[in-house]
């Protein structure tokens, strides 16, 4: 788990007192942040930012209304932390309530080892499974590969595959394209995202992305005016992408330069785009040493020959002697269709031999992370009243 800290919001100082024993014990290395008022919107917002908690808990005392407000309120900036609301007693319509408006759990109070632990156990398991959005990158070994269209495309079969939200980045600071390739504008661009990364919330980011076929797209900037020369660490940003999105697909530049392998080092696939070509076998054959040497871990590389054909330059096995790589997917040349999409400013049609190639890629992808997904589908289908049967029969 990458984040390390928790809340605990209650006036009443006696709540902290008896959970930081707990915590010690059950979470160790963690830190407990200690607030004694109820936040204000934007307060919950500085929070956030500042501690980056991956859990919640809320005291849902003598301040009922201002706990279930408080519980809204976290559950709309972040999706993905992990609520808890602390409870005196065992009453039923406050449970409803505080399901209602974001809480997976519920404790009561006293709070003794043996409530909190499986409790704590039940949410680090949900927290590994769901609140670790997953993001792949897109590369060219040279340009003109065709990145930034299976990037695209790659986007949308996210959402195909069912993924609710699903971000599209282009993060090529200097010749970034997917404002030309899906006929979008923006005032905003990813600098701006990278500006303001210790105090993005949900309101901000949706004035920063635009929006299109259900996908939010985060552009590069129109005119770089000499900003990008030195760019600062995407990691805020990422971190608060993966809580904002299933999926994140960046598109991205070039495999050289500090940013690049900063993108690439974050990413949990990276794909490198070759044709079978011999000029750019032979920049994807620099490209992976380079990448391997940076340290870029060599199992999450994903390549991938774009516009493939037997007859026409190296074939598969060719392709990976010489690059001492194997060829994760291969996407025929399908002009008429990419063209069609271009002219259009859409995806290209899932039925076209490079849609059902692409949708082939995703497949693979998808696969080491199906099993966690469907998990999770199992979890979220609990039922209210099942919650609250459980929860009462753990009280007993």
């Amino acid at each position: 788990m990458q984040d390390k800290s928790i809340l605990v919001i209650s006036p009443d100082r006696q709540l902290f007192t008896e959970l930081t024993p707990l915590v010690s014990q059950l979470l160790p290395l963690t830190t407990v942040v200690e607030v004694s008022d109820y936040p204000s919107r934007k307060t919950a917002g500085d929070l956030l930012s500042k501690h980056q908690p991956w859990l919640c808990l809320i005291d849902v005392g003598k301040q009922r209304e201002k706990a279930l407000s408080t519980i809204s309120e976290f559950s709309n900036l972040n999706r993905n932390l992990q609520l808890v609301a602390v409870l005196p007693a065992n009453d039923s319509d406050v449970i409803l309530s505080c399901l209602r408006q974001g809480a997976s759990e519920f404790l009561l109070r006293p709070l003794v080892l043996d409530q909190v632990e499986p409790v704590f156990e039940r949410l680090t398991a949900n927290q590994a499974e769901n609140g670790h959005g997953r993001i792949v990158a897109v590369l060219p070994a040279k340009g003109a590969c065709g990145a930034s269209t299976i990037a695209t495309n790659l986007a949308y079969q996210w959402k195909r595959f069912g993924a609710k939200r699903v971000l599209l980045a282009d993060m090529d600071p200097s010749t970034g394209t997917l404002s030309f390739l899906l006929k979008i504008k923006s005032t905003y661009s990813f600098i701006d995202a990278l500006s303001r990364s210790g105090s993005l919330d949900s309101d901000l980011w949706k004035g920063i992305v635009s929006q299109t076929n259900g996908l939010d797209i985060l552009l590069s900037p129109e005119n770089s005016n000499g900003q990008t020369g030195e760019l600062p660490d995407p990691s805020g940003v990422l971190r608060f992408c993966r809580q904002m999105y299933d999926n994140v697909t960046i598109d991205m530049g070039s495999p050289f330069g500090n940013w690049n392998l900063d993108l690439a080092t974050e990413a949990d696939d990276l794909i490198v785009v070759t044709t079978n070509e011999l000029p750019a076998l032979r920049a994807a054959q620099r490209a992976l040493i380079h990448l391997e040497a940076a340290g870029v871990v060599r199992e999450k590389v994903r390549l991938v020959v774009n516009r493939y054909s037997a007859d026409a330059g190296l074939n598969r096995e060719a392709i990976e002697t010489a690059l001492g790589h194997k060829v994760y997917q291969t996407i025929p040349s399908d002009y008429e269709s990419v063209q069609r999409a271009l002219v259009d400013g859409r995806h290209i049609a899932p039925v076209s031999s490079f849609g059902k190639s692409l949708a082939a890629l995703a497949e693979q992808l998808g696969e080491p992370y199906r099993q966690n997904r469907e998990t999770a589908k199992k979890d979220a289908g609990t039922s209210w009243t099942a919650k609250i049967s459980s929860f009462w029969s753990r009280k007993k």
